[in-house]
This record gives structure tokens, C-alpha cells and sequence, in this order.
């Protein structure tokens, strides 16, 4: 129950009903989802370990609002967390995982133009699980299962304002055809060429958010 509450939660903060510093209502939330608030408690919980949701002492949890600092840091990470995924993945990935991500890249190939943005991002996202996976190590795949669950919202933002799906079907082509050939240097300069520009991708996207929050907060409450 409470990881079906944390996926609702989580695809209202990257839809943006659930926008940055607002407040997360425990008892108002479970009401609305019809679940008691011990699940929703622990959902939220979930939430704040992935970096969605601050927790804050005797008032309700907000929705996190992160410097392009700390995403610009994070991002740093996960780059280097997917070369060493790719790059033991080319080592020990099996006939079934190369299978999965092919499938996984030819349903985002299939549904690209008709999907729902978010509904896209996730099979996005599910290649680079998959990557993580095929490497066999464990604690790899968990560090970046919790980086890439930190950059969810900030990597929807960019990538739902820039579709194209002839670059990012093509650059996860590129990626699995090195994975295929266990060509360790091809697949590092695939993943460069995939993922290398992405802080500055997200950087407008998150400068144009704060932008705009200063200037209601310099409004005052109330006002735009």
C-alpha cells in the first residue's frame, strides 16, 4: 500500500500538482486515497529518502526545492555511477538482460510520439535501471536507483520540454550496441554523449523555477 501511495505522490510532484515547498497534508491525503495514515506516513517517508519531500518537525512535509548546486552535484554522480554500470554490464551482462533493454528501448521506440510524457519517462528511466541491473553488483544498482531517484523530477522537466525522438532512441541505440559488442570505451562515449550535457539541459529549466518563486515570495502571499 504504501509504495502504491508513494508512485501516486511521486507522478503529482513530477506533474506538478504537488509543485516545490508545497505542503504535504498526511491526514488530507489519505482521506482523498481512501487509505489510513499510517501508508501515506510511510509513503512520504519513502518520498524524503529519494529527495522529493522534506520532513520537518511537528508541521507538514513540503515538497523539495533544490539548488542548481545540488542538482549540478547529484548529476556529477550519476554520470559516473552510469559508466561504471555500463562498463561492468559490458563485463557481465547476461543474454537476458541485453534482451530487456532492447525491449524496454523498442517500446519507448514504439509508443515515443502517442505517450504520455510521464508514461515515457518512466520507460526512460527503466533502460537506465535495467543498465544498473545488468551489471551484477548490488550496491551499484541500489546507489543508483537513489541518484536517479533524487534527479526524477528535475530530468521530467527537461526532458518533457525537449522531445526528440530520433536523438534519445538513437543515443540508447548507440549504448546497447556497445553493451553488445562488451566494448568498454564505446560504451563510455555513448553514455557521454547521452547524459554528458544534462546539468546544463536542466539548468534553465530550474533558473526560470526560481525566477519565478522569488518573485511571488516577493510579492508576498497572495499575489504573482
Amino acid at each position: 500500500m504504501a509504495d502504491e501511495i508513494a508512485v501516486r505522490l511521486r507522478r503529482d510532484i513530477l506533474r506538478g500538482k504537488l509543485p516545490p515547498d508545497a505542503p504535504i497534508k498526511e491526514r488530507d491525503n489519505a482521506s482523498e486515497l481512501g487509505v489510513s495514515r499510517t501508508p501515506m506516513r510511510e509513503a512520504i517517508r519513502m518520498l524524503a529518502k529519494e529527495g522529493l519531500v522534506i520532513l520537518r518537525p511537528s508541521r507538514s512535509p513540503i515538497v523539495a526545492r533544490p539548488s542548481f548546486k545540488e542538482i549540478s552535484d547529484q548529476v556529477a554522480v550519476l554520470l559516473a555511477l552510469e559508466k561504471l554500470s555500463t562498463e561492468l554490464a559490458c563485463e557481465n551482462a547476461t543474454v537476458a538482460d541485453l534482451a530487456e533493454l532492447n525491449a524496454v528501448n523498442q517500446r519507448m521506440s514504439d509508443c515515443y510520439d502517442q505517450a504520455d510524457p510521464l508514461d515515457l519517462f518512466e520507460i526512460d528511466m527503466a533502460f537506465h535501471t535495467a543498465i544498473a541491473k545488468a551489471s551484477h553488483n548490488a550496491s551499484l544498482a541500489e546507489t543508483h536507483r537513489a541518484y536517479l531517484a533524487r534527479l526524477w523530477r528535475a530530468r521530467f522537466l527537461s526532458a518533457s520540454q525537449k522531445r526528440n525522438r530520433v536523438r534519445v532512441i538513437g543515443e540508447h541505440r548507440a549504448i546497447l550496441d556497445a553493451l553488445e559488442a562488451r566494448d568498454v570505451e564505446a560504451v563510455r562515449a555513448a553514455i557521454d554523449r547521452h547524459l554528458g550535457h544534462l546539468a546544463e539541459a536542466i539548468r534553465p529549466i530550474i533558473e526560470e523555477e526560481q525566477r519565478r518563486h522569488g518573485m511571488r515570495t516577493e510579492a508576498g502571499p497572495g499575489h504573482e
